[in-house]
């Protein structure tokens, strides 16, 4: 089983990407939730291009990947689950419970963190909000998610099975979540108690600075609601909320050059804080 995990990792995560992308790409234009202004032929190359860049840096930068820490922690007998000994199926359902509070609690952080929104204000600042603005987040963020990713998975001591169970379902529900799709109400009020839907993410995305530090959940939504951070709809209605940040709103910076370079400029066209209207926050700058 490890060598198969290390072996066939790489072709199950592609696959799951490659499988829901597509579901995903035509059930936003079957029965899109709002319509866009920005298409997709404009969009989708720069969210696609640092995705790519991303994982290439993260396969050079580190010479393990988070399986390899585990089956690494699992041959040494290190980490929590392996000091308690729990029974393979109780490790590796615990395992995936606590990674993705990890995710809740490093999303939080980003966000709260200074230089560490700069890197992960390339996300917010997708004009729009579809399935690409679920895999679009800055190289340097990635790295960071990786270093954190690996510590966690060795000081839990999480199961070998765990780990690429945990990345594909996060993967999987990540772009879901920032799917543009309509989804019945009746359907998406039961959905929202057991996996983030793209109704309540959606208002992560907001303009408005109080709506995107809500709903940092990217996989199970009971972090927010635990810790205070859940916030049931924007105000002005998803119909009628605004995509993006007060800052980089101009088309070009939906290239690839200027996504990259976003963490470190600020857009000196945008008005400053004090001078945006009030429904749109100060979160930019």
């Amino acid at each position: 089983m490890p060598q198969a995990l290390l072996a066939h990792e790489p072709v199950i995560r592609l696959g799951a990407f490659a499988s829901v992308l597509i579901v995903m790409a035509l059930w936003e234009a079957l029965a899109p939730r709002r319509p866009q202004a920005i298409g997709r032929a404009r969009r989708w190359p720069g969210n696609f291009g640092v995705v790519v860049i991303g994982t290439v840096l993260v396969r050079l930068v580190f010479p393990v990947t988070a399986v390899g820490t585990a089956l690494l922690a699992e041959s040494r007998g290190f980490g929590l689950l392996h000091a308690i000994r729990a029974p393979a199926w109780a490790a590796i359902l615990a395992a995936v419970i606590a990674l993705d509070l990890a995710i809740y609690l490093q999303h939080v952080l980003f966000h709260a963190v200074p230089v560490l929104w700069r890197f992960h204000r390339m996300h917010h600042a997708d004009l729009e909000f579809d399935v690409t603005t679920g895999v679009r987040f800055h190289p340097i963020e990635m790295l960071l998610s990786m270093g954190i990713k690996l510590a966690v998975t060795a000081v839990l001591g999480a199961p070998p099975a765990a780990v690429p169970l945990f990345e594909v379902l996060l993967n999987v529900t990540s772009m879901f979540n920032h799917g543009n799709v309509r989804i019945p109400a009746w359907l998406e009020r039961r959905l929202r108690w057991f996996v983030v839907t793209p109704e309540m993410h959606r208002v992560h995305h907001s303009i408005r600075r109080e709506e995107t530090d809500s709903n940092f959940g990217f996989n199970l939504p009971w972090w927010d609601r635990l810790f205070g951070t859940y916030r049931g709809a924007p105000q002005a209605g998803h119909a009628g909320m605004r995509i993006g940040l007060p800052i980089f709103r101009a088309r070009e910076e939906l290239r690839l050059d200027r996504l990259l370079t976003q963490p470190f400029r600020n857009d000196a066209a945008a008005p400053a804080p004090a001078q945006l209207p009030s429904e749109e926050g100060d979160r930019g700058h």
